[in-house]
Parts: structure tokens; sequence; C-alpha cells
């Protein structure tokens, strides 16, 4: 008589590719319908910004980079196999992050307000760094998928901050023209 031993099965992915791609292409969509692929570069070049600030064709290739490694985080937490309240945690403040990201663009190219677009990166930041703790918790890879999205945003925060105080928000009406 043989016994045969197989290796256990691991359980069944709760998170597949084509979660990652709903995800990705809803928040695209909806970021790009007020002002494209790569916003509003006239209105963004206008500004008076500090010497770090990113030029304008890097945002997007960041952003596509940003979202992959965060959806391949999410991959991680969502497929391990013990599920527990910091995975819980993690689900809530990525998804608030997607939000984020998706408003981003109607607020700051859409409505023309550096002051909320500036709301909306730091709000990002503090999403995105609570994520990251989270993340280390639950799984050492996914946190380090995370952490370049909270050094671009916390860059991103500082610029966008500088912007919304040195230049005109038409939207709120106030500013410097």
């Amino acid at each position: 008589m043989t016994t045969s031993t197989r290796p256990p099965s691991r359980p069944t992915p709760r998170f597949r590719w084509w979660h990652a791609l709903g995800i990705f292409t809803a928040a695209n969509v909806v970021s790009i319908l007020p002002a494209g692929v790569s916003g509003d570069e006239v209105f963004y070049n206008n500004f008076r910004r500090p010497a770090v600030a990113p030029p304008d064709w890097l945002f997007a290739p960041m952003w596509l980079f940003l979202n992959v490694t965060s959806l391949m985080a999410l991959a991680r937490v969502a497929n391990d196999p013990e599920q527990t309240g910091d995975h819980r945690r993690v689900y809530v403040l990525e998804g608030s992050g997607w939000v984020l990201f998706a408003a981003f663009n109607t607020l700051y190219f859409g409505l023309k307000s550096p002051v909320l677009g500036a709301v909306d990166t730091a709000a990002g930041l503090a999403v995105g760094a609570g994520s990251l703790v989270y993340s280390l918790k639950v799984d050492r890879r996914a946190g380090l998928l995370i952490l370049p999205r909270v050094l671009w945003l916390l860059l991103a925060t500082y610029v966008s901050a500088s912007v919304a105080r040195h230049n005109r928000d038409e939207f709120l009406g106030r500013g410097k023209s």
C-alpha cells in the first residue's frame, strides 16, 4: 500500500487580479474626468511652486507605480489566511486612500482649488501613514510596498501646502492673483 503525501493546499486567494484591475480602473476613470491623464498642465505650471516641486510630466508615471504597489500590498493583506482587526484597518485606510486619490483632480483641477487639493493630499498622507503602520503589522512586504506612496505624499503635501499658500484659489476666492 502506498500513501501519497501531498503538500497542504493553499487557500483560494480572496483578492485576485481582476479585483485590483477594478479598483485601479474605477479610481483612475473618476480621477481623469475633470482634467485628463496629466491634469491641467497650464494650471499647475502657472503656480508659484517650491524648488522641490516635481515636474508635471512625472505625476502620471509616479502615480501608476504607486497605484500598482498599493494594489500589490492590498492583495498581500487580503490573501493572508489569518484575518485580524489590523487587516480590517488596512482595508478601511486603503479604501479611503483610493477615494482621496480619485477625488484629487476634481478638487484641484476641476474646482481650481489648490487649498482643497492640499487638504486632500495631506489627508492622503495621514491615511497612507496609517496604512503603512497596520500593513507592517500584518505583512512586512505589504508595508514596504506602501512606503513609496507615503514618501511621495510627504513631498506632495509640502508642495501642495506651499502652492495653496502662495497662489490664488479660484474656488474659495482667496489668495494672491
